[in-house]
This record gives structure tokens, sequence and C-alpha cells, in this order.
């Protein structure tokens, strides 16, 4: 019926990634936040009319009268779910339907970033960080192939950070940027986007080099960041941040040679090479471990070591890439598939639908899931838990950067990676531990390649795939 009042009725609105989050006020103990996007606000209805609110990432809605004495007929309410409209591209399929879903929710989890530019959090974090773009655009390159929202998002990072700036103020993030523009020229070929980074690529490159003292110590400055959960080991951020500027002086001489810039190119080699010679100690520090061995500094089985030591405890959402990227390194990837099913799976036993900012498989004891209400006497894993600058309910549980195994398995366990820039050489070589068959696609520049692997009865592994003419494929 109609209402009989004409006045506006005053609701109030609450989303939330959890329903603990939508029953929950601002500024309560459990730290619910209208951060980056308001999930907690008061809005008119008009009498016979529409009205559209809110702009942010959510999975939960309450909806409560404010007004007394009113009374309001609601016909319906609608969610609209703003997205780019593309393609997957690229698939992953096996004989385990849990690490199907894993795939499917990274990539998922990276779409939903996918927004004006390439956002970190779907409900808060709403930036471009460029550090934790990187799993996000491996997952892109598997998954969606060129989108124009990383080198947009990119050319943001350049455009509001001039040197002699770090971007986002993270010593570390400068560096990052430095390897997502060799990962997209990797990808796609596309010369003449890396052509217009030349000026401030090696400007940077000469400025990092600065930051490198006699004896081939890095002394960077800014902040200084490699995750959170490694955030007060001082030990494990100079480990990884020695690594990390040998991985960027490497690639930034591949794209130097690119660019007909040798002199620069040079001067990074020459760097990296001195650099080598001071290897840290990685403590028992997983994140340290992991860089040191992607960049060829200590010996991948003794990395992998650290990293296996206890399997999924203390992996990390963002940094559990690396971890599994040196697991791989080492020849390990049974344990990496294990660690992948626990870990990942761990937030869908949860009923995640998004892979979260951070977690912690001690969390799960006695916790009820994110998409019931908390009964009492059981933990809420979305309120109780979080650290430093996500406590509570401002946890953000849909994060691209812990996207991960989605690249992960299709560079390892399907095997495919990327042997010559823009696709025009691929390698496909499965590593299937103990599942029984894996297929899927991988985006090239210049279609798509179809692969498919079978165990025989004598453990050899069958393989067929379709790929472009364009496309060079070798088998390992």
């Amino acid at each position: 019926g109609i209402m009989r009042t004409h006045h506006p009725v005053r609701v109030r609105i609450r989303l939330g990634e959890s329903v603990s989050e939508v029953m929950h006020d601002i500024d309560t103990l459990k730290g619910a936040t209208n951060d980056h996007a308001m999930r907690d606000f008061i809005v008119s209805l008009p009498w016979l009319g529409i009205q559209e609110a809110g702009y942010s990432g959510f999975r939960f809605v309450r909806i409560d009268l404010i007004d007394s004495d009113v009374e309001l007929h609601l016909k319906e309410v609608n969610a609209i779910f703003v997205y780019r409209d593309i393609m997957y591209k690229g698939s992953f399929r096996c004989n385990d339907e849990k690490l199907n879903q894993i795939w499917l929710t990274g990539a998922y989890t990276v779409h939903l970033n996918m927004q004006q530019n390439l956002w970190d959090g779907i409900k808060r974090d709403r930036l471009v960080w460029v550090g934790d773009m990187y799993p996000e655009v491996m997952t892109i390159n598997s998954v969606f192939g060129y989108n124009e929202v990383v080198p947009k998002s990119l050319d943001a990072a350049k455009d509001q950070t001039p040197l002699p700036g770090w971007m986002n103020t993270i010593s570390a993030y400068s560096m990052w940027w430095v390897l997502l523009q060799k990962e997209w020229y990797n990808a796609h070929g596309d010369k003449q986007y890396v052509e217009a980074q030349k000026k401030y690529l090696t400007g940077l490159l000469d400025f990092l080099m600065t930051k490198v003292d006699s004896l081939g110590h890095e002394q960077l400055d800014g902040m200084r960041f490699l995750d959170w959960p490694s955030s007060e080991n001082k030990m494990a951020i100079h480990a990884g941040y020695q690594a990390l500027l040998v991985m960027t002086l490497e690639a930034g001489s591949e794209l130097c040679l690119l660019l007909k810039e040798p002199t620069v190119a040079l001067r990074c080699q020459e760097m990296s090479r001195k650099m080598k010679t001071h290897i840290p100690e990685a403590g028992n520090n997983k994140q340290a471990a992991a860089l040191l061995s992607l960049a060829d500094m200590i010996d991948p089985l003794k990395a992998n070591q650290i990293i296996s030591l206890g399997g999924a405890k203390d992996f990390s959402t963002f940094y559990g890439y690396y971890m599994l990227q040196a697991m791989a390194k080492a020849g390990n990837y049974q344990q990496a598939i294990d660690i992948i099913r626990q870990y990942w799976g761990g937030m869908l036993d949860m009923g995640a639908t998004t892979f979260w900012e951070d977690f912690n498989l001690d969390w799960m004891e006695n916790a009820a899931p994110i998409d019931e209400p908390v009964p009492v006497g059981k933990k809420d894993i979305h309120g109780d838990y979080g650290a430093y600058c996500y406590i509570g309910l401002r946890h953000s549980l849909c994060h691209g950067w812990a996207s991960g195994p989605t690249s992960w398995l299709t560079q390892h366990v399907l095997g495919v990676s990327v042997a010559e820039p823009g696709c025009k050489t691929i390698r496909i070589k499965p590593n299937l531990g103990n599942l029984l068959w894996v297929e899927g696609t991988f985006p090239t520049p210049y279609g798509t390649v179809t692969i498919n692997h079978k165990k025989q009865r004598d453990g050899k592994i069958k393989t067929t795939f379709k790929a472009p003419k364009e496309v060079k494929v070798i088998q390992l």
C-alpha cells in the first residue's frame, strides 16, 4: 500500500563484508569504520520514489528505521554491482575442487578491485599501492590478459611521485614499480609504453644506486616495509631490501638495454654484482628467505627449509605469493599446493568469497564463519583479530594482494610461463604433485593457449595444447 505521510522517511543503512560488521556501529570496540567507503550512514527515502545510496564493497546489508511513529513501505531493495565487464580468458581446472575454487576466488578478488584504478581493497584501501599491485598484476596477466587499469595505475603512481620521492612513501614500492614495468612488458610486449617510462625509470634507477654504501649494503630510507607481519623485524627487512634492490637493478638493466640506455644498464649490472657480495641473514623469516631465493642470493633449498617449516604457519596473504614462488624454485611443488589448500582454503572454509588483507590459521579455532551471526561462545574471526592498520572490523575481506595462488597455479601446475616478451614464446612445464589431471587456458596478445595434462598409469604426464600460430611453445 501507499504510505500515509508524504514526508521523506529516514533509514540507517549499514553495509558489511561480514555479518558481524553489518551488526556493529562505527567506533565500537570492534573497530568498524567509514574509512575510504561509507558503510554506516543515514539517508532519507522519498514518498513514491527511488533512492540510490552507498558506494562501498559489501556482502551484507542491514536497514533500520530511524524515525519513530512512521511506517515505511519498501517495495524492493536492490544491490547494484559496479565492475569491469571483462572476460576471464585464463582458466584453471584440476581434479581438486578446492584448488579450482581458490584459483577463481583469487581472480574474482582482483576483478572486483579493477575499478577506476587498480585498488588494493574494495571496501577499505581504495588506493593504488604499488607493491601490493605486483601479485594483482600477475593475476591479471594470468586471467584477463591486457587491461588498461594496470598502465593507468602505474602512471598514476609515477605522476604522483616526482623523484626523489618514494611511491606511497615506501622505498620498496618504487622498486616494485620497476619490477612491474618488466612484468608488464614481458606479458604484453608493448614497447611504446616502456619508451614513455624511460626518463622516470632511468632517473629512479640512478637514485636507487645512491642508496648503496661502499660495501654493497643497501641504505634505503623512506618507510622500510615488506609486509605487515614482518614489519617489526629489522633484520628481515634489511635482507628483503637487499634482495629486492638486486632484483630491481637486474630488471632495470634489462629494460635499459631495450630502451638503448647501455650506460645505465651497465651501472645496474655492476651494482647488482657488488650487492650480491653482501648476503644478509634471513633469520627464520619466511618473507626475507623468499626474496633472497628469488634474487639468486641464497640456495633455493636453504630458503625452502625456512619457508616450509611449519607449513602454512607464518604465511602471509601478500608475501605468501613470494613464499610459494621460492618453494617452486626449490622444486617443492607438492607442499606449496598443500599450503595453498590449507591457508587460502582456510579463508573459504570461514565463508569467504574473496581473499582477505591478512589471515592466520590460528584465527580459525572456535571461530564462526563470516556469513553467519557470531553465536555466544564463538570467536568473531572478523571483529576479534587483525593488527597494525587493520584491527577488527576495519580489516578488509577483499584484498587483491592476497590473490597469489591464482597466477601461481597457472604458472607452476598448469605450467605456463612467458619465455619471450609479448608471449612470442611460452614454456609449458607442468608440476601436478598428487593431482591426476589439470587443464586450463592462458591469455596472450595473439589469443588464448589451451593446455591439458593427464597423469598416466606409469606416473608420466601426457600433455596436449593448442596455441595461436604466432606463439612458439617450448615443452619442458
